[in-house]
């Protein structure tokens, strides 16, 4: 089963006396890559949060914003003001450049980020496992959503690797004739440029063999048909973390398609082999998307 790096979870749940909302987006990533947004007050547990994420998503380019929805009973505030002045400046000027009323301007600077904050806000022990399980709560409805276009993901690159094979077989069925016409448009040509009575057709014989066994696909043929069945029995397996293994076997079955068109000589056979590239480059731009 396959997963996908793309995919959206949240999940909403009351710890103590407040109601956290954890939204998370994931896209597709080489590595794991997270841009965490949440309250000041969170601070403290970043580390360990960025930690779970990282355990539960594996890859991907995540983005994640943790808000505190509401807060029960009131609670002392601090104002920061070194951050309220920071932001004065440039909305003052802003606001003269455009001949704005300013005296809307302090109740723009209290609504920004963490200009007001609950003093002495923090979770408990028992509060901060509660929330891991929040976390835990959309990383799983995430991942929910990974699984299912996993699902598209995997049909599709069945179907490529099956259309490959597919082309593998009509290639092996040309083969036999390649040769035949290879051989016969070599003596053509020499019957052609020197005349039947002036070579050597024992030693044309010996040539030949020579000629068809440098650019015999039956090597590449096999080594080819391997890789497609690794591909498909990776596929089966179950661990979940596995588009690196089978964007290298894509890399090896792209290696096998040049080399075919490359010893080809037959434009029958190279229409197959475009077709295959065809293919193989579909299947090259989904792999991007699995996990």
């Amino acid at each position: 089963m396959l997963k996908s790096m793309t995919g959206f979870g949240r999940a909403e749940e009351r710890v103590g006396d407040k109601t956290f909302l954890v939204d998370i987006k994931s896209l597709n990533g080489k590595q794991f890559e997270l841009s965490l947004k949440m309250p000041a007050f969170l601070k403290p547990f970043e580390f360990e949060i960025r930690t779970l994420l990282s355990a539960e998503l594996k890859r991907g380019t995540v983005d994640c914003t943790i808000s505190l929805k509401e807060s029960g009973g009131t609670k002392p505030v601090s104002i920061n003001t070194d951050l309220a002045k920071a932001y004065y400046k440039p909305i003052a000027a802003l606001s003269n450049e455009l001949g704005l009323d300013p005296s809307a301007i302090l109740s723009t600077l209290i609504k920004l980020p963490e200009v007001i904050t609950p003093t002495g806000e923090t979770l408990t022990d028992d509060e901060w496992e509660s929330f891991k399980k929040v976390i835990k709560t959309a990383t799983d409805d995430l991942n929910a959503h990974r699984s299912e276009e996993g699902k598209v993901l995997e049909n599709d690159l069945l179907t490529r690797i099956n259309n490959i094979e597919t082309l593998q077989e009509e290639i092996k069925t040309l083969e036999p004739l390649r040769k035949g016409k290879i051989k016969d448009n070599l003596t053509k040509l020499l019957e052609e440029g020197v005349g039947k009575e002036n070579y050597d057709t024992n030693r044309l014989e010996q040539e030949l063999i020579y000629y068809i066994e440098k650019i015999d696909l039956s090597e590449e043929q096999v080594r080819l048909k391997n890789h497609c069945d690794y591909f498909k029995s990776i596929l089966d397996e179950t661990e979940e973390n596995k588009g690196k293994k089978l964007s290298f076997i894509l890399q090896e079955i792209g290696r096998e398609i040049n080399t075919t068109g490359a010893k080809a000589y037959d434009a029958t056979i190279q229409k197959c082999v475009v077709q295959m590239k065809d293919e193989l480059e579909k299947a090259k731009e989904q792999i991007l998307n699995v996990l």
